[in-house]
Parts: structure tokens; C-alpha cells; sequence
């Protein structure tokens, strides 16, 4: 069972193995500079179905069974599964995966959902209860302005700090079997609100929630930036990543070296329109099942902090003049089953 070093900290006693992963995205995502790690790019915003919604629960359902079958598994191998989306009772999740018969336990971290479903899933895998444990989330560009913003034939005017809602899935299998990537120890944050209302501007109103999980994690296991290869973030964007750096100098942590956000990874500045960077449950999930979960298993890395972001925002609330609440959880992921030290 993990050991509790801190209220927010736990080190595996015997640490899961991330068994297999998939990634899927939209047109748009795979144009971008990391286009060719995915698995799967989607020309069809609809992913065949009718509707923007019912095309993400096909998103996030392709990029399940293909997680599943990557690992040799399939669904009746799968004991449990964390799914979480962006939109209203998640029904991303709920109708895409109804159909798998897999016991389920929803979600909702906004965009920091990978993360907590990690977590989750490797707490319950080292306890010795989960076995196979799945982690998903999902996002889609339409479906996210349809919710959170205007309809796309409105044709609003986005702001410089805005972001682009990616439309991207990943799926992690957890188990407990022993070959790398391992899930050495996770950090949950606590809900950070420094005052920041601009529904356009949430690279700004998530960057504290990162600092200070990150702060705490290093903190409590007694690490130091230098020991990762990356630290990352998951969709704070050009702004929220510069504001999170200079928060954390300000603690006596210098990331700036290995600091790596996959809002700003996903897309080209230059040549794709999206001001300030990505966004979206599926930004970071997609990024690390397939850019450095593969880099990891192939010797490239050795050890990641994989800090997730969510605004936990909803329209009602930012119409009503509320800010904009966020958290991050922490987990590292390395190519080796024990720490430093340990």
C-alpha cells in the first residue's frame, strides 16, 4: 500500500506500471509539430456520428479499446476505469463507454482530469485492489466553445491570452505489473484561487495551482528540478507558463530548464492560429501518451513530473462575476520501479 508522507503526498510501495497507452486527435492538432507521435489523427471533426458530442464520445471510446489492445488486453481484462471530460454531467465519458461493461468511476478535474485520474488509478493498483485500472479523458474544440463560449457561427473575436481547446483523447492502462514506465509517487493539489476572472485568460488562473503542487511535491520527497528530465504542465499556454516559472523562482525552484507545457507543445505560434497555446482534458493526455510516455519506454527519459491544470470554472459561475478556482495533481512517472535514495 503507498506510504502517506505528507497530507498531499504518497510514494508507491509497489509501483504500478503504466502498461499501455494511446493517443487520438483532430485534424488540427495533428497539422501541429507533434502530429506525427499519435496514434490516430482524425480528418472527420464528427469522428463519423452526428453531432460535435456524440463525435467526442467516439474520440474518447477509439482511444480506449486501442489502449486496450495495445496491451494485448481487452475489455473484460479491465477491471476499473477513471473517465472524465469538459462537458455537463460528463457525457462525454458516460456515453462513449457505456457500452464496454467496465466498472466505472467518473470524473471531473476540468483539464487536470489526466492527472487525477492517474493518481487515482495508481493508488488503487498499488493498494492491491485495482489490478487493470484504466485513465481517460477527452476534449473537442466545438464542443468546448459550444459549452463555455459562443457557438462557432457567432464568429467571436478571441483575445490574445485565449486558448484553443484541442480536440484529443489519451488512455493510460495501470496494472500491476512490473516493467517501466512505473508510477513512483503522486501529489494531490488543493483548489488555488488568486482572483483571476477572465474565462479567456486561464493559462493565468491555473499557473499558482501548479506552482504550488509542484512546490509541495518537491518539497515533500526531498527533490530538486534537476532530477527530471521534464516537468510538465498541462495547458497553461505561453502566458500561464511564464507566470508559473516566475512563481516557483520566487520559492527557490528554477524550472525553467525542464519545464515543458503541452498547450504550448501541441500547437506551431507561427503557422496555426491559436494565440496563447492549447487546451482541454485531451491537450495534456494526448501529449503524454504520445510524446513522452514513449520517450520514457524507449530510453530517451527517465523520470517525469506530469502536472495536469484545471480551471474549474462553469458559464453560470463566470456570468454571475465569480474567478476561476483551479487545481493540478502531481505524478511521476519513471523508467526505474524505486527512487533515489529509497
Amino acid at each position: 500500500m503507498a506510504k502517506k508522507i505528507s497530507r498531499n503526498t504518497f510514494l508507491m510501495e509497489n509501483p504500478p506500471t503504466i502498461h499501455s497507452f494511446s493517443s487520438t486527435t483532430g485534424k488540427k492538432e495533428g497539422e501541429g509539430p507533434l502530429g506525427t507521435f499519435f496514434d490516430e489523427v482524425c480528418e472527420d471533426a464528427y469522428f463519423g456520428q452526428k453531432t460535435w458530442e456524440q463525435g467526442e464520445s467516439e474520440l474518447m471510446k477509439r482511444t480506449v479499446l486501442r489502449a486496450i489492445s495495445k496491451g494485448g488486453l481487452v475489455p473484460d481484462d479491465i477491471d476499473y476505469m477513471f473517465a472524465g471530460d469538459l462537458l455537463n454531467q460528463c457525457i462525454t465519458s458516460t456515453y462513449g463507454l457505456r457500452d464496454l461493461n467496465i466498472p466505472f468511476l467518473g470524473i471531473y478535474g476540468a483539464c487536470s482530469t489526466m492527472s487525477e485520474g492517474l493518481l487515482l488509478a495508481s493508488l488503487l493498483t498499488d493498494s492491491g485492489i485495482g489490478g487493470n485500472v484504466i485513465a481517460v479523458t477527452s476534449s473537442h474544440f466545438c464542443t468546448a466553445e459550444r459549452q463555455f463560449r459562443f457557438p462557432l457561427s457567432y464568429g467571436a473575436v478571441r483575445t490574445p491570452t485565449a486558448q484553443w481547446t484541442c480536440t484529443a483523447s489519451g488512455a493510460v492502462v495501470v496494472s500491476p505489473k512490473t516493467v517501466s514506465p512505473f508510477i513512483r509517487a503522486v501529489t494531490i493539489g488543493k483548489i488555488v484561487d488568486l482572483g483571476v476572472a477572465d474565462a479567456n485568460n486561464m493559462g493565468a488562473a491555473m499557473a499558482p495551482a501548479a506552482a504550488y503542487v509542484i512546490k509541495t511535491f518537491l518539497q515533500d520527497t526531498a527533490m530538486e528540478p534537476s532530477d527530471f528530465d521534464a516537468i510538465i504542465t498541462g495547458d497553461l499556454g505561453t502566458v500561464g507558463s511564464k507566470l508559473l516559472v516566475e512563481l516557483l523562482r520566487g520559492d527557490g525552484y528554477d524550472i525553467s530548464s525542464c519545464h515543458r507545457d503541452c498547450g504550448v507543445m501541441m500547437f506551431d505560434p507561427e503557422t496555426q492560429d491559436v494565440h496563447a497555446g492549447g487546451s482541454g482534458c485531451g491537450c495534456s493526455a494526448s501529449v503524454l501518451c504520445g510524446y513522452f510516455l514513449p520517450k520514457i519506454r524507449a530510453g530517451e527519459m527517465k523520470n517525469i513530473l506530469f502536472c495536469a491544470t484545471g480551471a474549474l470554472m462553469s458559464t453560470t459561475a463566470s456570468q454571475q462575476g465569480e474567478s476561476i478556482p483551479s487545481v493540478s495533481h502531481a505524478v511521476y512517472i519513471s523508467a526505474e520501479s524505486r527512487m533515489s535514495g529509497n
